[in-house]
């Protein structure tokens, strides 16, 4: 059995209303649900079962990540409709947490499916959208600490995200 997976920084229940705020302020798409508000990291795509173990023990590599994420404007992919929320000054701990887990990846002989492309972090906030009428808004201060493997399942009511390790421990929780 496959399984469509990513990594990614999951927010605490703060930030998850702080985005969803920022979320309110935007029209005319579909909004991302609140429990699947995430930062991608590295998107996997399909995995067969046999590599959930070495995927479910990478990020318990970084126990004690700790990185001030600032979000301070709306962006737009025009391709696939997206409008998102991002940062102007991307941390270095941000862009070296990317490369050390796509390092790992490499190390454990994981094969991403698809291009990954330059990491250009964000929160989706809205698909099937027009693009933001304004970029600027009032920042969103993200203490982000969670680093997640999650899989995206696809349910009657739309894609549910389901964490299935995080840095600290390996069950999820």
């Amino acid at each position: 059995m496959d399984h469509r997976l990513f990594y990614a920084l999951w927010p605490d229940d703060a930030t998850r209303s702080a985005l969803l705020a920022l979320q309110s302020q935007l029209s005319g798409g579909r909004p991302t649900p609140a429990a699947n508000l995430h930062l991608t990291l590295a998107f996997l795509g399909r995995q067969p079962s046999s590599a959930l173990p070495a995927l479910r023990g990478i990020p318990a590599r970084w126990p004690d990540f700790d990185c001030s994420l600032r979000f301070e404007k709306f962006g737009y992919f025009q391709r696939p409709r997206i409008a998102w929320t991002g940062m102007h000054d991307v941390p270095a701990s941000l862009s070296g947490l990317q490369q050390s887990l796509l390092d790992a990846l490499e190390e454990e002989k994981i094969v991403l499916s698809g291009e990954q492309g330059h990491f250009v972090p964000h929160v989706t906030l809205m698909r099937n959208a027009p693009a933001p009428t304004m970029q600027e808004i009032a920042p969103v201060v993200w203490r982000a600490t969670r680093i997640v493997l999650a899989e995206s399942v696809a349910t009657p009511n739309g894609v549910a995200y389901h964490v299935l390790a995080t840095n600290g421990d390996e069950d999820g929780r």
